[in-house]
């Protein structure tokens, strides 16, 4: 019997989950699933494409970094979910993709407004963008100076893992986490057309304004606030 089963079965899931929402081609993704009990994480197997992939594939790593079950190689980016979970330690699953529209603003260097109630209903402030990493960090160690670069982003902006849950990491591209790996993914949905959005915002007036404070307030609180009505 597998011991790791339903956490393997969260993980594949989830990265299957990327391909049925069109946010990756052939192998641009990765998804992972925590055990915080365990303090071990399940990921898609570097270079698989989806429709490849199994339950069983999936590889199993601790926050060390260690193989602890799998046949195959994880992620290329498992150091960077490995630096998101030892940092961000209420997250229990995260989803990267090379999603056009939020690699483009990745690749311009620039973090999305809030131009509209979709994004404040999601996220009351703007989505963060990364400096690009140094020549020091890249030739340190790539992947995990990736994630270094999220959490210093998020700690110098004085800003919430807990309620953000989104980062574009400049010249690369998103990650996203939350308290499952399907619901890291959905917020990678929710990202890609936000940043659908904000770039045809731009496109239509490149001096958009940002909503203004208190409509932004409302809709984060009519959803997230301590007396939200949305919903059932």
């Amino acid at each position: 019997m597998d011991a790791y089963r339903t956490l393997r079965e969260e993980a594949y899931e989830a990265n299957i989950e990327i391909k049925r929402r069109n946010l990756a081609i052939y192998t641009w993704g990765n998804v992972s699933a925590l055990d915080p009990d365990r303090a071990i994480f399940a990921i898609k197997p570097s270079g698989l494409e989806y429709d490849q992939l199994q339950p069983e594939l999936m590889t199993l790593v601790d926050l060390d970094g260690k193989i602890v079950d799998g046949k195959l190689k994880p992620s290329s980016d498992t150091k960077t979910h490995q630096v998101l979970y030892r940092n961000f330690k209420t997250i229990r699953g995260i989803t990267h993709t090379h999603s056009p529209y939020a690699v483009a603003w990745a690749q311009a260097k620039k973090p999305v407004p809030v131009f509209g109630t979709t994004h404040a209903d999601h996220c009351a402030m703007e989505i963060p963008c990364t400096p690009f990493l140094s020549p020091e960090a890249v030739k340190n160690d790539y992947e995990p100076e990736t994630g270094n670069l999220i959490v210093e982003t998020f700690r110098s902006g004085n800003l919430d893992a807990s309620r953000i849950n989104i980062a574009l990491v400049a010249g690369h591209g998103p990650f996203t986490w939350g308290e499952s790996a399907a619901e890291s993914v959905r917020h990678s949905v929710i990202l890609e057309e936000i940043c659908k959005m904000a770039l045809f915002t731009v496109m239509l007036d490149p001096l958009a304004s940002p909503l203004p404070e208190h409509i932004t307030k409302k809709h984060w609180e009519r959803k997230h606030g301590k007396d939200a009505y949305y919903g059932q």
